[in-house]
């Protein structure tokens, strides 16, 4: 998320040379019993949607079926691209094809999951992901493009709230995109569904803070043998891809300005470990055979 660093890596160009391997090490894991690596990274667009109706907050008793709640368009805005029932994003302009491989990598990834997610992420007792299919949450983590309300402002908290019908409403939408969709092209898109033929013609706005494109790694036989027999020798098993839901725009510039590198993304961001979470945490084992799977594999590409 620099903004700094392409401006560094340019100036550098010349004294990095020719570049083999790029290492990342932020990458995700399914489980702690083999070393993973990154296939993908999906691209984003964030923004701010608001929704206003009122020059001033009203009396609900008052104003409530005379005026439309800026709550209630906002929602029905949403709808223009998200299944509400479901969680899909519907309109073409988000989607692509997904690659063969990609969904030869669900495949295996989903026969290793005995429970589905319900081991990665803390979900209450009795809460049941969007779908059973193991195969189906790993392509739509991965290859399709999903939204997620990160904030919310314009109400007041409940406990201080009252009969008011509120001004205007904003809420802060982080849409996660597929590997190969022009996250400018999705941006604007997104912005003119959700500006054009506004119910009630209330005062609608979407800002877009922010897009980028995601990533697919590029296809190193190599690699991929080293990986496996760095894998086997730290963890006793073979390696295994992933495709990650994260974003990590910075890999796209790299393989812009070294298309003739291999890539290692992986990481230790597995079961719990809950990245950007209060309750963040290391598996410990498995960053230290992490750690010594990445020095072996870069040992063998120095050797070359």
């Amino acid at each position: 998320g620099s903004p700094d660093l392409e401006h560094y890596l340019r100036k550098l160009r010349e004294r990095l040379g020719e570049v083999r391997l790029i290492v990342g090490l932020d990458g995700g894991a399914v489980n702690y019993d083999q070393l993973w690596s990154t296939a993908s990274l999906r691209g984003l667009v964030d923004g701010r949607l608001k929704v206003a109706t009122l020059q001033a907050g009203a009396h609900s008793g008052d104003v409530s079926g005379v005026v439309p709640s800026g709550f209630r368009i906002l929602r029905r805005l949403l709808s223009r691209l998200e299944d509400p029932d479901t969680g899909e994003i519907f309109p073409d302009e988000l989607k692509v094809d997904i690659p063969d491989q990609a969904k030869r990598e669900a495949k295996s990834v989903a026969a290793l999951l005995k429970n589905g997610f319900s081991e990665k992420f803390p979900l209450l007792d009795g809460v049941r992901p969007v779908t059973d299919d193991p195969e189906a949450l790993l392509l739509n983590r991965g290859w399709r493009t999903q939204l997620t309300v990160i904030g919310f402002d314009g109400l007041p908290p409940t406990r201080g709230a009252g009969n008011v019908m509120w001004p205007e409403v904003r809420a802060g939408l982080s849409f996660r995109l597929p590997p190969t969709l022009d996250s400018g092209r999705a941006a604007r898109f997104i912005r003119e569904t959700l500006e054009k033929n506004p119910p009630y013609q209330a005062k609608v706005e979407f800002t877009v803070n922010e897009y980028a494109d995601g990533w697919a790694a590029p296809q190193a036989e190599k690699l991929a043998g080293d990986l496996d027999e760095a894998s086997r020798l730290f963890f006793g098993r073979k390696t295994m891809a992933l495709a990650e839901g994260g974003s990590i725009p910075l890999m796209g510039l790299l393989q812009a300005m070294f298309p003739e590198a291999a890539f290692l993304i992986t990481g230790v961001l597995g079961p719990q470990a809950n990245p950007h979470g209060p309750d963040e945490f290391l598996h410990l084992p498995t960053v230290q055979r992490v750690t010594m799977a990445v020095a072996w594999v870069l040992g063998k590409f120095g050797n070359v």
